[in-house]
Formats: structure tokens, C-alpha cells, sequence
């Protein structure tokens, strides 16, 4: 369907838009070589790095967010960001003229807003994804302009206005993680029969989950009942320096693993339990593994998208979540021992994930995209 086509795909700000832009990328060209495929991002993010990474041409444009602030930097910044966004409407022109592409496809982050639009005023096919289950400002301003919106959660629907029907494809998951083997994964941890509590609070680290972590093993280590494995993200070496600060030796306790960064893939599918905040792609793997979860959204993300996210979990049964303002390491230690008492409601909680679980997202997105071209 794509072969010899031209294929661009507008994206960036964080990986959570990204990587399943480069998911779909992938998967185009698996099924078509021929297609030609370049992305549309910034200079200063991440895709910066990603794209060209994954071997795809990133052509740029000049885009920012506003501030919700009247701080002297927030204004100098959002005057900054007007001007931008008179430029970008011309920016995203030129490389849409130069390209000529037959499809243009949106994953949100604000450089979609500018190429999306003029796209669909030049008439070209157009698509934009959403991954969460509250959507951005961004997807929300294009969904009556483009034609299709495709859904990674069915709740997002009724916060769009569509020009045509939305489709529920789900987020594209990584072929390595749906391979996985929890019986292979756990051999390879050498867990024995002992349960695994694993953590993380996200790449930058996010300090109120690594606190509450913190009092997690601080107090129930000596049970010696389950290994923990938390990943502090960047920055995190004060963990560690704590724990041996409350006389916890890490060579005697060989079931207490902390590291700055996990293997996803090798870890996350021996978890008997996994304590996490709530982006889209983290849940999507949750839910392809089945694993029951705490989840922590980040209230620092725009919209509060990441409790929208945990609330379709909690909803269907298949998580609980613990908002950061009742997080200490008291809570989180209650719900832990809580769920780890009745494995039955575990277990219970990680099948309803596992029956929201999406696991041919990216060919559905091929299969909407096909419809459109």
C-alpha cells in the first residue's frame, strides 16, 4: 500500500511521542522498503537524537509551549513563543512543499500542531495519534481538522471533536517486550520463589517515588520476604548513600538491587508487583505482561494526563493507584503488604491488565493509515 509512497511524521518533546512514531516508522517499512519515510521535530528535544538514531532524516522547525506563568521569565518565553509560531505555519509549508509527501502523521508534542494544519490545507491525507488517555492540546486543537484520530485509550474519545470516527488502535509495544518470558526473565534475576517488587519513578528520577521507595525497603527488608529492584533514574546516587546511612549493607542484602536504569525487557517481566508512574507506554507494557502496578501519576505533566491514564487502569480493576500528595513511606508500605497478603487479588488485578492489553497496535495503525492513502 505505501510502497514508493512519501511518508511524513511530525512528532517530538518526549519519548512518549516519539518512540511510537518510530514504532510505526518501523513497521511501514518492514511492510513497504520503498516507502520514504522523514520526520519533522526541533532542534532542542529529543527527537533531535532519536530520530537520527533509528536512521530516519529529521527536518526541523522552530515551536515551543506557552507557560502558565506571569513570572518575567515565563513572558520573555512566551513572546518568544509567538513569534515561533508565526514562522512555523511558513516552516512546515516549506518542508511539506519540498517533500511532497502522499501522508502526514501526527504523534503529538507541539510540532505536530503547525505541520498537521497546513497539511490538511493543502489537502494532503492526514492521521494524528493520541497516547494517553487525556489528550494533549495539541491532538485536541487538530482532531476536527485531520482525517483519522486513532486512540491509544477509549476515554480520550470523548474529550475530541473529530471531523470522522475515532479508532482505537492502542500504542505501539516493543516486539522485545512482547516476547517475553517471565519464567526466563526470573532465572535470569535468580529470584528463587521469592516475589519481585519492582520500582521506578522514571529516567530524570522523580524524587517523591524514590523517597517513598526509600521507606519501603527501610521498612520491610529484615522480612527478607521479596526482592526489590528500583531504578532511581538520573541522579540517584543518594539513594544508596541513605540506605547505608540506616545501616543497610547492599552485599548482605543481595535481595535489595538498586541501579540508576533498568532493563525493561529483562526485568519488567519478572515483577510480581511493579510500583511506577503512569505514561502511556509504561502502562501499555503493563498491560501486555498483565502485571499488577501501584501507580504514582506525575502531577507535574500537562493536563494531569498521567491520573487519566492510571484512573482507566483502576477503573477496569487493573491497577490501584496512590496520588503523590497521599504518598509517604507509610502508605506505600501498607499497600504493598496489602496486596502481596492476597495473591489471588494480585494475580486477579494483573489479568484485567492483561485483557486491556493491546498487543496489535502498530498493525492497526498501519491498517488506518492504508485506509486513508
Amino acid at each position: 500500500m505505501f510502497d514508493n509512497k512519501r511518508i511524513l511524521i511530525a512528532t517530538g518533546g518526549t519519548g512518549g511521542h516519539i518512540n511510537p512514531a518510530l514504532g510505526t516508522a518501523g513497521y511501514i517499512k518492514e511492510k513497504n522498503p520503498s516507502a520514504e519515510i522523514v520526520f519533522v521535530g526541533t532542534a532542542d528535544k529529543m527527537e533531535a537524537k532519536l530520530v537520527p538514531q533509528a536512521g530516519y532524516e529529521l527536518r526541523t522547525i522552530e515551536i515551543s509551549g506557552f507557560w502558565r506563568s506571569f513570572s518575567p521569565e515565563a513572558i520573555k518565553h512566551n513572546l518568544g513563543t509567538v513569534s515561533k509560531l508565526l514562522k512555523s505555519s511558513s516552516q512546515a509549508k516549506k518542508i511539506i512543499k519540498d517533500f511532497k509527501p502522499d501522508l502526514v502523521i501526527g504523534f503529538g508534542g507541539y510540532v505536530s500542531g503547525p505541520v498537521l494544519r497546513m497539511a490538511a490545507k493543502m489537502g494532503i491525507p492526514t492521521a494524528i495519534h493520541e497516547q494517553n488517555a487525556f489528550p494533549g492540546v495539541t491532538n485536541k486543537a487538530l482532531a476536527g481538522k485531520v482525517d483519522r484520530v486513532m486512540l491509544t485509550a477509549q476515554q480520550a474519545e470523548k474529550y475530541m471533536k473529530p471531523k470522522n470516527p475515532c479508532v482505537i488502535t492502542g500504542l505501539p509495544i516493543r516486539g522485545d517486550i512482547l516476547k517475553a518470558d517471565a519464567d526466563f526473565a526470573r532465572a535470569e534475576l535468580n529470584l528463587g520463589n521469592k516475589p519481585l517488587i519492582l520500582s521506578m519513578g522514571g529516567s530524570l528520577g522523580a524524587k517523591p517515588v524514590n523517597d517513598a521507595v526509600l521507606g519501603l525497603i527501610l521498612n520491610k527488608y529484615k522480612d527478607n520476604d521479596c526482592v526489590f529492584l528500583h531504578a532511581t533514574g538520573k541522579g540517584g546516587d543518594w539513594f544508596t548513600e541513605k540506605l547505608k546511612e540506616n545501616g543497610v549493607d547492599l552485599a548482605a542484602n543481595p535481595h535489595i538491587r538498586v541501579c540508576e536504569y533498568i532493563d525493561i525487557p529483562k526485568c519488567l517481566p519478572a515483577a510480581d508487583l511493579v510500583i511506577c508512574r503512569s505514561g502511556a507506554s509504561t502502562l501499555s507494557e503493563l498491560q501486555a505482561l498483565g502485571k499488577p502496578s501501584i501507580l504514582i501519576p506525575s502531577p507535574y505533566v500537562t493536563e494531569n494526563h498521567q491520573f487519566h491514564n492510571a484512573m482507566a487502569l483502576v477503573n477496569n480493576g487493573a491497577a490501584e493507584i496512590l496520588e503523590e500528595k497521599n504518598l509517604t513511606p507509610e502508605s506505600l508500605t501498607e499497600r504493598v503488604n496489602i496486596l502481596l497478603a492476597d495473591r489471588q487479588n494480585l494475580d486477579r488485578i494483573g489479568k484485567n491488565a492483561k485483557q486491556m492489553a493491546v498487543l496489535d497496535a502498530t498493525d492497526r495503525i498501519y491498517k488506518t493509515l492504508c485506509e486513508i492513502v
